[in-house]
């Protein structure tokens, strides 16, 4: 089970030295990986129709494979992933270049978390449909790790075509691992046949129990086992009380976790140093009894 932590970019500055100090700090305390989160654009809540959702133009974003890059060159061994890129939003081909090259220059540290993503607004903007996003998803699952893995490619989809091209360096890992998030039936249906991982957004393995079990059963009708299938799950800060995560590792393993990222966001912290010290105080929670 390998324990990693959530970047807090909503609530973190621009500073790109800060973002260096959580990245080599998050390396030196033993986690093995950071996540991090994708958005392109914030809506305006005030548009015209209204808008509902957790973030606004007012969140910070950096977009995901820039800022793992930048924290890949300033680290030598912990691992990325994205939790999750909203595929569907975004050209097939380009995240397949975007993501071989993250993979290749950091040493083959990456995994790619993705997903369907709920922002209509944001799909809008970036001229893809909505409304056929899971349908999509699936046929560029496909032709990502065919891209990951040949050198050249032909490739006629209903979304997609690809006339005997291919990108230049192929990842270390080939291909790289293909991670879903998502808890509705027809996401873990989906994720049960084509994934090599499920990141539960559920924020108590109490919570996440029944979901979990679907997944388990939909992963059985596939023919596949949860002995070889990864889960990442999410334990939050909350309020600062070491018993509480290790009670939720615990609970978590059992579950058969194979991932579990600390969350510090929501927390009422307000500057990347007490997000800093935040990871430090979980990581000496953990030190001894996970690791």
């Amino acid at each position: 089970m390998r324990l990693g932590v959530v970047f807090p970019q909503t609530e973190f500055n621009g500073d790109a030295t800060a973002i260096c100090d959580y990245a080599q700090t998050a390396e030196s305390l033993g986690f093995s990986h950071i996540v991090a989160y994708d958005h392109v654009l914030g809506a305006n809540p005030d548009r015209p129709g209204g808008w509902h959702g957790p973030y606004t133009y007012q969140s910070p974003f950096h977009e995901v494979f820039v800022l793992l890059s930048y924290m890949a060159a300033l680290t030598k061994s912990i691992e990325f992933a994205t939790a999750v890129l909203i595929l569907p939003q975004r050209q097939t081909a380009l995240v397949a270049r975007q993501a071989a090259t993250l993979d290749y220059l950091s040493g083959g540290r990456f995994r790619l978390g993705v997903g369907l993503g709920w922002n209509e607004v944001e799909y809008s903007a970036l001229n893809e449909n909505f409304h056929t996003r899971g349908k999509r998803i699936e046929e560029q699952v496909d032709l990502l790790r065919k891209l990951f893995t040949q050198e050249l490619v032909n490739f006629t989809g209903k979304w997609h075509t690809i006339p005997d091209a291919g990108i230049n360096p192929l990842p270390i890992q080939r291909p790289i691992p293909i991670w879903f998030g998502g808890s509705a039936e027809a996401a873990l249906k989906r994720i049960a046949k084509i994934a090599d991982g499920w990141m539960c957004t559920q924020r108590t393995p109490e919570l996440a129990r029944p979901v979990h079990d679907l997944l388990v059963k939909y992963l059985e009708e596939a023919g596949r086992s949860i002995g070889s299938f990864g889960i990442e799950a999410r334990i939050l800060y909350g309020d600062g009380q070491p018993d509480s995560w290790l009670s939720a590792i615990e609970q978590w393993i059992e579950m058969g976790a194979t991932h579990i990222s600390f969350n510090t966001m929501g927390s009422g912290f307000n500057s990347p140093a007490q997000h800093i010290d935040a990871v430090q105080k979980m990581a000496k929670a953990v030190t001894g009894k996970f690791w």
